[in-house]
């Protein structure tokens, strides 16, 4: 079975055209359709990740980023040792990311990250900058999806190190395995890959330029721009 052909076990087969996404969207994709459709019912088990991998012809590590926008969309749970059930049928009104949900992040990232970007404006080194450039070139040439996640992390913790402020550094590490599940799902579920590099690059413009209003601009912008894509997923 491969990605054109693609069902759980115990499932029928039946061909989808899945051209043009990322492997790790593809079966997201299948497997959201079959559970939201009831193909999958509420309550069924789904297959092994190594059943996954041989039924849709790809990875492990892509069924595993396909199950985790699963369940950051509330719609299945992975129970250690038991495997992933269906649990919802829909999108939940919120998104599980790890520790926290999508909403905890949406109201307290502009409280941290605006004035943080402002701060490092001001304060970052030449040091900080040049690993700010080098962070966002690797973002720019990277294909790998999960590659790309790990980076913008970084980016976002980087620039809260350069602001100087240790509470801003601290904090942004704390959520940094939070901020990587909401862009996994989120390029993921609303292809925002592309429109991030964009916004990231602004950030990074305003920096270097030492200024500090269009740096909490341009990070306001690029917040804004992700909780439209959050609301965009939660209301469709």
């Amino acid at each position: 079975m491969n990605l054109s052909d693609s069902r759980t076990a115990g499932q029928p087969a039946s061909f989808r055209p899945l051209a043009r996404l990322s492997a790790a969207e593809a079966v997201f994709n299948a497997i959201r359709q079959d559970i939201e459709t009831g193909s999958i019912p509420v309550g069924s088990k789904l297959s092994s990740e190594a059943t996954l991998s041989q039924q849709y012809g790809v990875s492990r590590s892509v069924i595993r980023e396909a199950l985790r926008s699963c369940t950051a969309l509330g719609l299945t749970v992975t129970r250690t040792g038991k495997g992933t059930f269906v649990i919802a049928s829909k999108v939940a009104n919120d998104l599980t990311l790890g520790q926290y949900s999508a909403r905890d992040l949406t109201e307290a990232r502009p409280h941290i990250e605006i004035p943080a970007a402002g701060l490092a404006a001001e304060r970052r080194t030449e040091e900080e900058l040049d690993t700010l450039r080098h962070i966002m070139g690797a973002m720019a040439a990277e294909t790998d999806p999960e590659s790309w996640v790990a980076l913008d992390s970084t980016f976002h913790a980087t620039i809260a190190r350069a602001s100087g402020n240790k509470v801003f550094a601290s904090v942004v590490a704390d959520i940094r395995d939070a901020l990587a599940h909401q862009s996994e799902t989120l390029n993921m579920v609303a292809d925002r890959q592309h429109a991030s590099d964009i916004e990231h690059q602004q950030i990074l413009a305003a920096i270097e330029n030492g200024s500090a209003e269009e740096a909490r601009a341009a990070m306001a912008h690029h917040l804004e721009a992700v909780g439209v894509a959050l609301d965009s997923i939660l209301n469709s």
